[in-house]
């Protein structure tokens, strides 16, 4: 007797063909995952349509409404309904899906969102008349005339009313529309030459203005500075640095901050390529790497970084929101990011942010003034009158004076001796005090150098300093040198999977240059030969998986070189000159002179600043003298 097959049901799963609802509701899971996808996706569509300017206005944060208007092309009336089927684009003709110079080419957002909304389309080509479509849940109705000036106006009303359950996943209003801000923001990075307008109408009428950015003029540099200081603020403009490096047919090019100008969060790390926003693990780790020297491990870099290249050297088409792309060459990509940022934080030199000073004079309170009756001019004595006031109410001569004689409430002053002989100076020499940092004047509290510039004071931290200038001493002997490496005398085995080892093996050779030297052991093993010889005794194990750790979570790893660095600096600590010391004038000035002659002396190295500026128009104005 035959027995049945347990693993064969007798109702098998019947294959059915979906119906083009179902497919433009799943395509809509994809790519509208909230409301301020729906924004990307019509902002995008209308800048590709050549507009100039673009308005977004939402309500109940895009939930219920968002209307986009642009004064693009615009579409016919036999281009309406065809838009509004899958896979349907004037981006591209299908032959190469790499050779991409459009913001968007899948056709499918339209589609996507009449499937799960109310989408209405009116629009109008130059010489044309308007036309409009709507569509509700996936059914369309036919096309009809309009009244529009020129350009398109897309307006989606009640988003996901057709999949309700995805209703459940939104998130408060005002969350909402903080992600639709985010989206146009990044819009507007991408495109300075054109005008972005947010309007929330929430409860009818013109309603408020969420983010406005009028377009720039000028040369490529010029207004992506002022479209990014409009944007991300003056304090970052103003604290950035211009980049601008090329290789092997890639060119990085944007603005990035000084390190003393950091934030708490990558909330304001904005990458681009070929125009287009991207949130690419690569770039970022790549950007953190940047920067790993001059920051601590809680502290993030600011940056708006632009990659240009051809299309066929980076494939776009890996996502169905377009928000990820894969270079053809990702180690080209990410080594001229750090290459470039490096070269212009060296370039920057002692350069500190100006929001330190800002930070600095917002900490000074001047004494509350009293409010009394008021002096008219007849009142005021004469000046004959204050002077003589002013010397009967002097104190007696006595045999100490002057700030020197004071005792010991103050560190140090530097004062020019009457018994010591002038030094000749060569005419051409310039002045300490028309230098960066000024000539030193006095020293408070054994810490803290005080110098005066032409146009103000700067007060310098001088253990943070030399600490940095140490720091920077050892680095350039050990980028001579190289790193030495320990031989262990039996190597250490450590087990892996099989996809762990193929990525520490990727990075072998990097890990060599740094001291660590890793080989294949048969199966999924390595072996460790040799570590950095600074580290002292190493748990290689535990090292190779916090390498992988950091592989998977930034692309790359550096967390070799940071332990050989973090050494480096507690021997520059050590090293350095230590609270609390009284400094000759001569040593104070030789430390200024050689912050400004050593780069990235403007930060620790924990990424605080080691001196603060202070204009004397500010100080001015802390005592009212303006």
């Amino acid at each position: 007797m035959a027995h049945p097959n347990p693993n064969i049901s007798e109702n098998r799963p019947v294959i059915r063909q979906l119906d083009d609802s179902a497919i433009n509701r799943i395509a809509a899971g994809e790519v509208v995952e909230r409301p301020a996808s729906a924004v990307k996706e019509l902002v995008e569509n209308a800048v590709d349509a050549g507009a100039s300017r673009v308005t977004v206005e939402i309500a109940d944060g895009g939930k219920t409404l968002i209307r986009v208007t642009d004064d693009g092309c615009g579409m016919g009336p036999d281009d309406l309904p065809l838009a509004l089927s899958r896979h349907a684009t004037s981006k591209i003709d299908g032959s190469d899906l790499l050779n991409i110079h459009t913001f968007g080419f899948r056709g499918e957002a339209l589609p996507s969102l009449g499937a799960v909304g109310r989408l209405t389309i009116t629009s109008r080509v130059p010489g044309g008349e308007a036309h409009s479509i709507r569509v509700s849940g996936g059914h369309r109705e036919p096309v009809k005339p309009a009244a529009l000036r020129a350009g398109t106006v897309v307006e989606l009303r009640d988003l996901f009313f057709a999949t309700p359950a995805r209703l459940k996943f939104m998130r408060s209003d005002r969350s909402e529309a903080q992600a639709i801000v985010d989206v146009v923001k990044r819009l507007a990075m991408a495109e300075p030459s054109v005008s972005f307008l947010l309007r929330d109408v929430s409860g009818g009428g013109e309603g408020r203005s969420l983010f406005r950015a009028d377009a720039e003029s000028g040369d490529l540099f010029d207004a992506l500075y002022g479209r990014l200081a409009g944007v991300i603020g003056r304090d970052f403009a103003e604290n950035a640095l211009r980049i601008d490096a090329t290789r092997d047919g890639l060119r990085l090019f944007g603005y990035a901050a000084l390190p003393t100008y950091s934030r708490g969060a990558a909330v304001t790390q904005y990458l681009f390529v070929n125009g287009r926003p991207v949130r690419d693990k690569m770039l970022h780790g790549a950007l953190r790497a940047a920067y790993f020297d001059f920051l601590s491990r809680d502290r993030h870099p600011a940056a708006a970084l632009f990659i240009d290249c051809e299309p066929v050297l980076v494939d776009v088409n890996v996502h169905p929101a377009k928000s990820e792309v894969r270079f053809r060459d990702p180690g080209l990509a990410r080594g001229l990011i750090v290459s470039a940022l490096r070269q212009a934080l060296a370039g920057a030199g002692h350069r500190a942010s100006t929001t330190v000073a800002g930070a600095t004079l917002g900490a000074m309170r001047p004494e509350p003034v009293r409010t009394e009756a008021r002096v008219y001019q007849m009142d005021r004595p004469s000046l004959g009158a204050r002077i003589s006031s002013y010397a009967a109410q002097a104190p007696a001569p006595t045999p100490f004076q002057g700030f020197a004689d004071l005792g010991e409430s103050y560190s140090a002053r530097v004062v020019e001796a009457d018994d010591v002989e002038p030094v000749a100076v060569e005419p051409a020499e310039i002045p300490a005090e028309a230098r960066p940092l000024g000539a030193a004047r006095g020293q408070v509290h054994e810490n803290y150098i005080i110098a005066q510039t032409e146009t103000g004071m700067v007060i310098v931290d001088q253990h943070a300093a030399h600490e940095r200038l140490v720091y920077e001493k050892l680095k350039r002997q050990m980028a001579e040198n190289g790193v030495a490496a320990q031989a262990l005398l039996i190597p250490e085995i450590v087990d892996l999977s099989e996809g762990d080892c193929a990525r520490l093996l990727e990075v072998a050779d990097e890990l060599t240059r740094m001291g660590l030297t890793i080989e294949p052991f048969g199966g999924s093993a390595v072996a460790v030969r040799e570590t950095p010889a600074i580290l002292g005794e190493v748990n290689a194990a535990a090292m190779l998986k916090d390498i992988l750790d950091e592989l998977d979570d930034m692309g790359s790893s550096q967390l070799v070189q940071a332990r050989i660095e973090a050494i480096l600096s507690r021997v520059a600590c050590h090293g350095s000159v230590r609270s609390g010391r009284r400094m000759r004038a001569e040593e104070m000035n030789a430390l200024l002179r050689e912050m400004e002659a050593t780069p990235h002396s403007g930060q620790c190295n924990h990424g605080r600043p080691t001196y603060v500026e202070l204009k004397l128009s500010d100080i001015e104005r802390l005592f009212g003298r303006t």
